[in-house]
């Protein structure tokens, strides 16, 4: 795969080679983000006016584009400068009138000279009775009026650019695009009625009617399902290369985990099990593992980790278990220790914290496989952490960990297995988007004794009413999380917000009953204040951002949201989590300021009314869109051109399973449709999937 096929060369040469494009011209198509042929040809019209022609603008609906044949009449200049130039026309069947501002009559009397026969065609509107359209956007003799589109394509524009300039743009363009072989399964292509790339092409820059431009239609769907493919493409060699590194065949006995689940005071769900199924299956094959635990809030991940690293300790291995910060790494210590305890397994932490003869002992336990289970932050990447012999490894919240990441991290150890857990629950055409190159469990059931979450709107001005509930529940020895405003300028305004929330309920609740966290505090002190409220000798704790309160504190009941409609629905659905974990009934206020807006009503309401977090995810999604939903910078998302990552989910689902079986024929994509995939990866510009087959 030495470079780019030839058959490709026009496609990415320079813009100012197309008809009509000077350097200044390709300079201003820069800001629509097209750089080359190629990026016009994806481009395509948003819209199209419709110009049949007509005998005359009489009954046509107006205000709307007409397109008649007229004989020109009296000129009329304006009377006074700046005022509007008249040329009356007449159609078959009426005279009405074209007019012009700030233009020139020796040009206006050229190209509407008094007595002679023109097409025009323009927006119409009424005025005073009387039809007319003002700078008509085509003027020319009946002999040269098949120059006009009986339906015009519009497409994005910026300054500088006209709609003439585009379309002459574009179909220099589409003159050069190859007669490309195809990369799509015939008979997915057969079944959808998709045209072959080219002519998929030419249609979609070629509207007949409305209906053309919808995403559904064929040429359309064929093109958006390209951009699909080739990203599933790439995702897919990335699996294939972790896939053929070896991995290491890890069958656990059943015997350390047997003894969890004794110590356990339920029964595993059935989507653990079937979760954990999955798992076992994976790590007891010749392939490396490299799978998605998908989890709602609270459905039990923890569990399924900890039994997943005892599958490695049992089959003679290590696992180990990262997490973003080192308030989760110490809470996943914190919810483990114990069980791993009953297991008999040796689980250790290492952290940033971590330092001279205290480090170097970890390491040392480590290295000699004394230790058997570690749990960190991505400290554990560091060069002078050794594993004796590491089997497994576990990401905790991926979102920070794109695919390159995830490469990283294979390296670590010989084929280890990798298991990904979030705790977001991801619409699937977003999980097929970000997590492609994986196999993905999902667990939707909760654990047994969980009690629903109560969530209830409540206006700022109420805020007396909620201290007094809270003061009542305190008394009985409840726990509650008050969580303040994001407040987008800066940290330090967050800080005084939650600084002055949290004197103002010390007053009325009493001095040592309330807690305070926030991201500028000293680790220690978070760790100390979180402690005391998991030890309930605090009632109340005031906290800034949702990251800091990952926290597991079975007795905390009451959620309060202050100026919930700050947040995004997926945070407010994880800090809604943080309560309904012991055997109480819990509730969540959701604090607002009115008036709320539409979106933020929205939010608000269907978190009051569901609490399925994919359901909420899905929402989310058709209010933000994709890319913020992630936020797009970190998120290694895809930028589609065509392609609606929302509205064609389908389309994506069927694509991985395309160039899954794809690669599955043809590994090294040589021969008939593979080397069409080729092309594919090029045209797309799919650097990452071509690197991996001139490395494969």
């Amino acid at each position: 795969m030495s470079g780019r096929p030839e058959a490709l060369y026009p496609l990415f040469a320079a813009l100012d080679s197309l008809d009509g494009v000077g350097p200044k011209t390709a300079q201003h198509l820069g800001q629509l983000d097209i750089h080359k042929p190629r990026d016009l040809l994806f481009t395509l019209p948003y819209a199209g006016v419709d110009r049949r022609r007509r005998a005359t603008v009489q009954g046509a609906e107006l205000p709307g584009v007409v397109t008649v044949e007229v004989t020109v009449g009296q000129h009329r200049a304006p009377a006074r400068r700046g005022g509007p130039y008249r040329v009356t026309v007449e159609d078959a069947a009426t005279s009405f009138q074209l007019v012009f501002f700030h233009a020139r009559s020796d040009y206006l009397r050229r190209v509407l000279p008094t007595g002679a026969r023109r097409v025009v065609s323009g927006k119409a509107e009424l005025f005073d009775g009387v039809a007319q359209i003002v700078h008509p956007d085509h003027i020319l003799p009946p002999e040269e009026a098949g120059e006009i589109p009986a339906y015009e394509p519009v497409y994005p524009l910026t300054a500088g650019v006209t709609q003439k300039t585009m379309a002459r743009a574009v179909q220099s363009a589409l003159d050069r695009a190859p007669e490309l072989d195809d990369w799509i399964d015939p008979v997915q292509k057969a079944q959808a009625g998709w045209p072959d790339w080219r002519a998929a092409l030419q249609a979609a820059h070629h509207p007949q009617e409305a209906a053309d431009l919808s995403p559904a239609d064929p040429a359309r769907e064929r093109l958006a399902y390209d951009e699909f493919m080739a990203h599933q493409l790439t995702l897919a060699l990335a699996r294939a290369r972790l896939r053929r590194g070896k991995g290491r065949v890890s069958v656990g006995t059943g015997a350390l985990q047997a003894r969890v689940v004794e110590a356990l005071p339920y029964a595993l769900t059935g989507a653990q099990t079937r979760a954990l199924a999955e798992i076992a299956a994976d790590m007891g094959a010749q392939t490396r593992m490299n799978r998605l635990l998908q989890g709602d809030v609270g459905a039990g991940k923890t569990l399924v980790a900890l039994k997943a690293l005892l599958i490695a300790v049992e089959a003679g291995g290590q696992g180990v278990l990262m997490a973003p910060t080192e308030v989760l790494a110490r809470q996943h210590l914190q919810a483990l220790q114990p069980l791993a305890r009953a297991a008999g397994a040796r689980m250790e932490i290492l952290t940033g914290r971590d330092k001279g003869a205290e480090r170097r002992g970890k390491l040392a336990a480590l290295a000699s496989g004394e230790t058997q289970i570690l749990v960190g932050t991505h400290a554990v990447f560091q060069k002078d952490v050794a594993f004796h012999d590491l089997r497994l490894a576990i990401v905790d919240e991926q979102h920070r960990f794109g695919v390159n990441q995830r490469l990283e991290l294979g390296r670590k150890g010989a084929g280890v297995d990798v298991l990904v857990m979030t705790a977001t629950p991801i619409p699937r055409s977003l999980a097929l988007a970000q997590y492609g190159d994986m196999d993905v469990s999902i667990l939707d059931e909760k654990p047994p004794g969980r009690q629903p979450i109560k969530t209830a709107l409540v206006s700022q001005g109420r805020m007396d009413e909620v201290v007094d509930h809270l003061r009542r529940a305190v008394a009985e020895g409840r726990q509650a999380y008050w969580v303040c405003p994001l407040v987008e300028e800066s940290e330090s305004v967050d800080l005084s917000s939650a600084e002055d929330r949290f004197r103002r309920l010390r007053a009325a609740l009493g001095e040592g009953k309330v807690g305070l966290v926030h991201g500028q505090m000293p680790p220690d002190q978070k760790d100390a204040a979180m402690a005391a409220f998991q030890r309930g000798e605090t009632g109340v704790l005031v906290a800034t951002t949702v990251i800091e309160v990952g926290v597991d504190v079975p007795n905390a009941t009451i959620m309060v949201i202050e100026r919930a409609e700050s947040f995004g629905l997926a945070q407010l659905h994880q800090l809604r989590g943080r309560v309904g974990r012991g055997t109480q009934a819990s509730t969540c206020l959701l604090m607002y300021q009115p008036p709320l807006s539409e979106t933020g009503e929205r939010r608000l309401t269907t978190l009051r009314d569901t609490e399925d977090g994919f359901r909420i995810a899905e929402v989310d999604l058709e209010m933000r869109g994709a890319g913020d939903l992630i936020g797009t910078a970190q998120s290694g998302l895809p930028r589609f051109r065509i392609a609606d990552m929302e509205a064609q989910a389908a389309l994506m689902a069927i694509a991985q399973s395309d160039a899954r079986r794809l690669l599955a024929d043809d590994p090294g994509l040589v021969a008939g449709r593979g080397a069409a995939a080729r092309h594919l990866l090029w045209l797309m510009e799919q650097d990452q999937g071509i690197r991996l087959i001139s490395v494969g």
